[in-house]
């Protein structure tokens, strides 16, 4: 039985996520994208989607982006 990265939930259907040459247990992706997913430096949600990005600095969207001062950037389609 598995131990959650994130809740520390033992379940017998844990996944494995690797990143970045660590690995983690997972008993849902809900625990999976809290623990592993980067947050929008303005809005504060979890990038989940394809985000845009300007150097190291991760945005859910352009409008985000465009309010933190970046122009520039389109989302994704």
């Amino acid at each position: 039985m598995g131990t959650c990265a994130t809740c520390g939930n033992q379940y017998d259907n844990t996944f494995t996520v690797s990143k970045d040459g660590e690995s983690f247990d997972f008993d849902s992706f809900e625990c999976a994208i809290h623990k592993l997913a980067p947050t929008c430096v303005q809005c504060g949600c979890r990038v989940v989607g394809h985000g845009v990005q300007h150097d190291d600095t991760i945005f859910c969207c352009a409008h985000c982006a465009e309010m933190a001062g970046e122009t520039g950037l389109v989302d994704h389609n």
